[in-house]
């Protein structure tokens, strides 16, 4: 079937996608069916999804939320840009996307990724600050002092021992709270933190 509007308007495709989600078809045919009228590259399946989504949370409205005083110009050209971009790379910065997507300006930016494409901040950094030298050596002294005593005592030392509020340290540098934050979408999972090597040791300390 030929393209009838190579390059419609953002509320079009939006009220085609209500109209049609509205009629409780699902994203995968919605996508089919856009491409099929607008052409391949009007919207991801991501994107289609997202937007059913919202459509089925009860969003009624096709057009750009604009606030006074401020002139909205996402289109779904660029929401996809963004969206691409972010994909690439979880750990970008707003600076970083800038620098990539120099058209738009740091505002339009973090507004698309936080309102459009509904990223968030995720940190997963497990140790709240780096470890000092005294402290890793008064750990390591208390864990070599413990297996001793299990090795002269026996069960009879874990009998005696009371465990209230254990806490897990992984030995190694940590990097930054801001060097450890991804962008995640609400319903993924959860990122796990490559932070930590395949060469790590975990210490149990008791509190």
């Amino acid at each position: 079937m030929e393209t009838l509007t190579p390059s419609p308007a953002t509320c079009e495709v939006w009220s085609v996608i209500k109209f049609l989600n509205a009629q409780s078809i699902v994203p995968i045919e919605i996508h089919r069916q856009l491409c099929q009228v607008y052409g391949p590259n009007i919207m991801s399946k991501q994107m289609v999804r997202r937007w059913c989504r919202r459509f089925s949370e009860g969003r009624q409205s096709v057009h750009d939320e604009e606030c006074s005083g401020r002139l909205f110009l996402i289109n779904v050209n660029l929401v996809e840009l963004v969206l691409q971009r972010v994909m690439e790379n979880r750990r970008f910065t707003i600076t970083e996307l800038s620098s990539q997507v120099p058209q738009i300006s740091r505002f339009l930016l973090n507004d698309m990724a936080k309102k459009y494409l509904l990223f968030q901040k995720l940190c997963v950094r497990w140790v709240p600050k780096s470890l000092t030298p005294e402290h890793k050596i008064q750990h390591l002294g208390a864990a070599l002092t413990f297996l001793q005593r299990y090795h002269d005592d026996g069960n009879e030392f874990l009998d005696r021992m009371v465990a209230d509020d254990e806490t897990w340290i992984w030995y190694f540098p940590p990097e930054t709270k801001q060097q450890s934050l991804h962008w995640r979408i609400p319903c993924q999972d959860e990122i796990q933190t490559d932070a930590v090597g395949a060469e790590s040791d975990v210490y149990s300390v008791m509190r």
